[in-house]
């Protein structure tokens, strides 16, 4: 990997990373093996997790990330690994939030524990395969019209904004149009039959529940991508390294769902933590796209360094707070909670 360094005029890209193809090839090669490993492994073996299993594949996979962001430093650029580690813990953290949704479909759609793995991978997989599109649509618009800065940082304000007032409501699972539709279009059993995502019955092919949960994860991730590819790419406009951070966030997420169970619960304040993680990184973008048309002056540009600091510290903040109120909460107040 090289670096190059060249400003930034309003219409046109910064050349920055340049990454071989070989290295492409390479880093998707090493996901996709870990994913095949993943598959392997689900697929001969479905059982219900463990919180010592999930622990151990977590620790592995931040493993990985940290490694690959090692390699970017060294390879690459200290700036550059800043990005990614920066990008990395702003898509996990985003990610745990969304792992409270995704408990919410499973228990919508009672599925069988020993199978809860198998949905969460499926539906990873559908969900790299979605962001790729999104931050290959991304990177090509970045790559022509600075203004699309102003539109990614209105998005993730309006998200941040949209956070902070829904953060009191009771979260509830309401299938979505893509859900209906699956409903609509085509037959579903009522009942599970293992791990089939289609059964024949009475001659006629149904779908079964596991199909529609899979459907229901893969599309509510859809919605996530909203929020985060703009997010990430408030941090680095670096196509390589939005990927590389998506995709290991990603891939650890099936394994802390297990680990976090109820402990998603009890961070009762990271909602509000990543509604100011949203807020800043778009008022990054703002700033970073009038900084390019010469609207502000060049100080008043947020550096990596900065950013890094900022989210860090949001989320030591956010943990800390939530653990505290969690541990000061009387049995009652669990027990309203809970109802």
């Amino acid at each position: 990997m090289r670096t190059q360094a060249a400003p930034l005029a309003p219409g046109a890209p910064e050349a920055g990373l340049d990454v071989p193809l070989w290295v492409w090839a390479a880093t998707l090669g090493a996901l996709a093996a870990l994913l095949l490993l993943d598959l392997v492994i689900v697929g001969r073996r479905p059982h219900e997790v463990t919180t010592g299993e999930a622990a151990r594949w977590v620790s592995f996979y931040v493993g990985c990330a940290v490694l690959f962001g090692i390699g970017v430093w060294v390879f690459g650029d200290a700036r550059y690994g800043i990005e990614y580690f920066t990008g990395y813990i702003t898509e996990y953290s985003l990610s745990v939030d969304n792992l409270f949704i995704f408990m919410v479909i499973m228990s919508s759609f009672a599925v069988p524990a020993i199978h809860v793995q198998r949905v969460l991978l499926v539906g990873i997989l559908l969900a790299l395969a979605m962001r790729g599109v999104f931050i290959a649509v991304g990177a090509a618009l970045i790559a022509q019209f600075v203004w699309v800065f102003f539109l990614f940082g209105a998005v993730l304000i309006w998200t941040a904004l949209s956070m902070v007032r829904e953060k009191d409501e009771e979260a509830e699972y309401r299938e979505n149009a893509v859900v209906r539709w699956v409903r609509k279009v085509f037959p579903v059993t009522e009942d599970y039959h293992d791990a089939k995502t289609t059964v024949k019955l009475d001659g006629k092919r149904h779908l079964t529940p596991m199909f529609v949960v899979i459907v229901a994860i893969g599309s509510a991730d859809l919605l996530f991508a909203v929020d985060s590819i703009p997010a990430i790419f408030g941090i680095t406009q670096e196509p390589f390294l939005v990927f590389a951070a998506n995709a290991f966030a990603l891939m650890g997420l099936r394994q802390l769902y297990f680990l976090l169970g109820g402990l998603v619960d009890r961070l009762v304040y990271l909602s509000v933590g990543l509604a100011v993680i949203l807020g800043f990184i778009g008022v990054k973008l703002v700033i970073h796209a009038l900084h390019e048309y010469h609207l502000v002056p060049a100080w008043l540009e947020i550096n990596n360094w900065m950013s890094l600091g900022v989210i860090v510290a949001v989320l030591a903040v956010t943990t800390w707070a939530s653990l505290a109120k969690s541990q000061r909460s009387t049995p009652a107040d669990e027990a309203e909670t809970r109802t």
